[in-house]
């Protein structure tokens, strides 16, 4: 029976995220996030349990993030855990502790038992669907496939569900739509099933665009372009909606920039925004010549729309 290093993380509700894109850097195998909130989200909706102890919604707070590594990869363990050192030590956010506990774990029946946890997700007129699950769309659903082991989520939290439902709302047939940092390429699939005439992915992260290559092919997408590129590097690569959900950060940075990648008066979608931050990258946009049009939160995340007003 095969031996595994489980290692565990303390960190918080906006940490999980972060330390669970640190593990997907470095292993296929599946991430358990064991989250509170999660629990007091569901609660609310009316689809959870009868009864939750009051201790327990009004408890700690601390989430733990789990990774799993073959036995024989310490080394492989010891850089996850300097990148989450790294990752403590550079960061004005709320993480935690981050402290990381190591522990073998015998079988592999983990690999297979997280995948229970993932269902199909109605967003708009689009389904996200873990391609594992049999899935007949009902309808007016346009089904989307996505492989969650290739290092990249479903598309459930919170910032990709705000883009896409953007995307349900401005793609148009004509459109030439450029996903910026596309991870599991998610938006682009997404904007192509939509109707987009042309997709162009880009990540600076080679997992990523295998990753996207593989989803594509999942989804039977065609009509799609993946590039191992910054965007802003190249002012050829043009589209009328541009989306990018990455952290706010970035998003500011390409304020000044990413006007040149829009054609005419050109949509942009942006978000991976914590919702304290959303005044700071719209004031960034507002000052690089962008019109606003909306926004939403949901959660600690926001999601926000602008527009390019010179031809």
């Amino acid at each position: 029976m095969s031996k595994f290093i489980e290692l565990t993380v303390y960190t918080t509700h906006l940490g999980s995220e972060l330390v669970s894109d640190v593990f997907w850097n470095y292993s296929d195998s599946g991430v358990v996030i064991n989250d509170i909130e999660d629990v007091i989200a569901l609660s609310k909706t009316g689809k959870a349990w009868d009864y939750i102890d009051d201790e327990v919604l009004s408890g700690d707070k601390t989430v733990i993030v789990k990774g799993y590594f073959p036995e024989e990869s310490p080394e492989t363990v010891a850089q996850v855990e300097l990148e989450l050192f790294n990752l403590k030590a550079n960061s004005d956010l709320d993480l935690g502790s981050l402290e990381t506990v190591r522990r073998i774990v015998d079988g592999d029946l983990w690999k297979e038992q997280w995948k229970e946890h993932f269902k199909p997700i109605p967003i708009g007129k689009t389904v996200i669907v873990p391609e594992w699950i049999d899935y007949t769309p009902k309808d007016g659903e346009i089904k989307i496939l996505l492989d969650s082991n290739m290092a990249f989520g479903t598309g459930e939290h919170e910032t990709t569900s705000m883009c896409v439902d953007y995307l349900n709302k401005y793609v148009v047939n004509s459109d030439t739509v450029l996903d910026v940092g596309c991870g599991s390429g998610i938006l682009g699939i997404v904007a192509s099933k939509l109707g987009a005439n042309e997709v162009v992915m880009t990540d600076i992260d080679e997992c990523a665009i295998v990753a996207t290559e593989h989803n594509m092919k999942l989804n039977g997408v065609t009509n799609g372009k993946v590039i191992l590129k910054n965007l802003l590097d190249d002012n050829t690569v043009k589209g009328d909606v541009i989306v990018c959900n990455i952290m706010a950060e970035v998003l500011i940075a390409f304020a000044p920039y990413i006007g040149e990648n829009l054609k005419g008066k050109g949509i942009i979608i942006l978000s991976g925004i914590l919702k304290d931050r959303l005044d700071k990258v719209k004031k960034a946009y507002l000052d690089a010549g962008f019109t606003f049009v909306e926004e939403k939160i949901k959660g600690e995340w926001s999601a926000l729309v602008m527009q390019k007003e010179s031809l």
